[in-house]
């Protein structure tokens, strides 16, 4: 094991501690109830701070979404993010035109450079059963000299994700999703331009 790597456990709660370049992780995991007719909890939200609700009442955030949980259209500039969906699907627009519905194991890889608008909103797809939502968000300051690149969209569908499985000294397993760079002979599918995944840079 290389001397400069710091493990560390902890809990893996709602937002983590960071070191530079990585600005802000977060893990978002919502157990939203059954979807109403517009795609929001078919609950009730009173009591609910509607625009700011981070509380996780009733285990679910509205965060700033007032029909639909989520994030509506915001600015983002200077860094790229990183949104990986375990459980759940996200519905993102922005002001590339780009627009996608993801989840279920599909990640989204946004450069923001010189700036882009976009809104990541939580649709409740199932109006009978709970909408589970799991997912990861990290966001990398990108360098100096990439600070006000073209802005770059791209989704890394989960059919395309490589896989590796691992085993401990005791035989146990693990599979890992590759979404940057490569270990043993999985090789993830190349990182949008300008992006601290690139490996030759």
């Amino acid at each position: 094991m290389r001397d400069d790597i710091l493990l560390e456990v902890g809990p893996l709660g709602f937002q983590w501690t960071t070191e530079d370049p990585f600005l802000f992780c977060v893990h978002h995991d919502d157990a939203y109830p059954a979807g109403n007719e517009k795609l929001g909890p078919r609950a009730s939200l009173a009591g609910r701070n509607i625009g700011q609700d981070f509380e996780g009442k009733d285990g679910w955030r509205m965060y700033h979404g007032d029909v639909v949980p989520g994030f509506p259209q915001h600015p983002h500039r200077g860094f790229e993010t990183v949104t990986i969906v375990r459980r759940g699907f996200i519905d993102h627009s922005d002001s590339l035109g780009a627009t996608a519905r993801f989840g279920q194991g599909d990640v989204q890889w946004l450069t923001a450079g010189r700036g882009i608008n976009h809104s990541e909103m939580f649709p409740l797809l199932d109006p009978e059963r709970p909408n589970p939502l799991e997912l990861f968000q990290i966001w990398l300051n990108l360098p100096k000299s990439d600070k006000l690149v073209e802005p770059h969209f791209s989704m890394l569908w989960s059919h395309m994700l490589a896989k590796h499985v691992a085993s401990d000294d005791a035989g146990r397993k693990t599979e890992i999703t590759l979404v940057a760079g490569r270990i043993g002979d999985a090789v993830a599918p190349a990182p949008p331009p300008h992006s601290w995944a690139d490996l030759d840079r």
